[in-house]
C-alpha cells in the first residue's frame, strides 16, 4: 500500500457504550470499573532479568531515549544499538516477586486502555473494508526485557516493536517522565503513551512504517529525519483520535495530563535538558509544540483523514 493510501486509510467514527466510573490512587493510578480488560497483555513486572551496561553504558542509554521515545521505528532503527548494548551487557536472573496492590491496580487500569484501542480499532477496520484488525501484545516488564527486536533495558522508554507486534512498557518510565522531563504526571499519560504505541502498530499493518523505511534508505539524514518525525507526530494523531472516540470516560484534567506528557518528550525539550542546546535537524520525533499541537488536532476532529503528517512536514 503507498504511503499517501496509508495516510487516509482508516475512518470511522467510533460510537463507544458502556459506563465508567473512575477513581484517583495516589495522584497516579485510574481504576476504571465495570469495563473489559484485554486478554493481550502480557505482564512480566517482577520476573524479568537485570541487565547491567558495560563501560559507557550511561552515554548509550541517552542516545536510546532519545531515538527510541515513544515507539516509532523502534524494531528496524535502534535494534543494532540495542545489539551493541547487549554485546557488553551482563544478565542475571531476578528473584520472581509478588506485585504490589497499587502495581496490580495500575495493570488493570493499561488492561482497560489496551481492551479500548482493540473496541476502537477492530470497528474502524471492519467499516473500512481492510480486514481484521490484529491485536498486539501490551508486554509489562520490569529493568530488562528481550523483544523480537532485541533485549532493552528500562532506559529505553515504551517502544513498539514491529517484528512480534508487541509494545513494551515499563511502568517506572513515567516517574522518570514527572521527574527528570516535568510532566504532570497522572494516569492518563500512560494511556496517552499507549494510544501513541497503537498508532506504531497501525502504521505497521497498513504498510506506513515500511514505506517510510524506504523513502529513509533513498535520501539523507536530514530527510530521513523529517520522514521519522512525520511518522511520531502521526502516531500523536492516532492517539488523539483514539480520546476523541473515548471522551465519556475522560475526567477533567485528564487531556491536560496528556498534553504535559507530549510537551516533555519534545525533541527540542530532551535535547535542551541533556545537551543544552537544540539541532532542529537532528529531530526525530518533533517538537514539543508539534507533539501537543497533532494529539489536539485528533481529539478535536476525531477524524483520522486529517493526519497527514507527511505532507506538512515534508513540505
Amino acid at each position: 500500500m503507498h504511503l499517501s493510501l496509508c495516510l487516509k486509510a482508516l475512518f470511522i467514527e467510533r460510537v463507544k457504550t458502556g459506563k465508567c466510573k473512575k477513581q484517583q490512587l495516589n495522584n497516579v493510578i485510574m481504576k476504571w470499573q465495570g469495563r473489559r480488560q484485554s486478554k493481550n497483555l502480557d505482564d512480566r513486572r517482577g520476573m524479568g532479568t537485570k541487565g547491567k551496561l558495560a563501560a559507557g553504558g550511561g552515554i548509550v542509554a541517552v542516545i536510546v531515549i532519545l531515538l527510541q521515545l515513544f515507539g516509532g521505528e523502534t524494531g528496524q532503527q535502534i535494534a543494532p544499538i540495542i545489539g551493541q548494548i547487549n554485546q557488553g551487557q551482563t544478565t542475571q536472573q531476578i528473584q520472581e516477586r509478588e506485585l504490589t496492590a497499587q502495581e496490580k491496580e495500575v495493570g488493570d487500569f493499561v488492561a482497560t486502555v489496551l481492551a479500548d484501542t482493540e473496541d476502537v480499532w477492530s470497528q474502524i477496520f471492519r467499516d473500512n473494508n481492510l480486514g481484521d484488525y490484529k491485536e498486539p501484545t501490551m508486554v509489562l516488564f520490569s529493568d530488562a526485557v528481550r523483544s523480537g527486536c532485541g533485549n532493552a533495558s528500562s532506559a529505553s522508554g515504551p517502544f513498539y516493536c514491529p517484528a512480534d507486534h508487541k509494545l513494551y512498557m515499563d511502568l517506572t518510565f513515567f516517574d522518570e517522565l514527572k521527574t527528570r522531563f516535568g510532566a504532570q504526571g497522572g494516569d492518563f499519560a500512560i494511556a496517552y503513551v499507549t494510544a501513541h504505541e497503537i498508532g506504531h502498530h497501525l502504521q505497521t499493518l497498513l504498510g506506513t512504517s515500511q514505506k517510510v523505511r524506504q523513502l529513509q534508505q533513498q535520501t539523507n539524514k536530514v530527510e530521513a529525519n523529517k520522514l521519522s518525525v512525520a511518522q511520531e507526530l502521526q502516531a500523536d494523531f492516532y492517539a488523539g483520535v483514539w480520546a476523541h472516540h473515548n471522551q465519556e470516560y475522560l475526567e477533567a484534567g485528564d487531556i491536560d495530563e496528556a498534553l504535559s506528557a507530549a510537551n516533555a518528550v519534545g525533541d527540542d525539550a530532551i535535547q535542551k535538558r541533556v545537551q543544552g542546546d537544540v539541532v532542529p535537524d537532528s529531530f526525530t520525533h518533533g517538537t514539543s509544540q508539534q507533539r501537543m499541537e497533532w494529539f489536539m488536532k485528533g481529539y478535536n476532529t476525531g477524524d483520522i483523514r486529517l493526519g497527514d503528517t507527511f505532507s506538512v512536514i515534508l513540505n
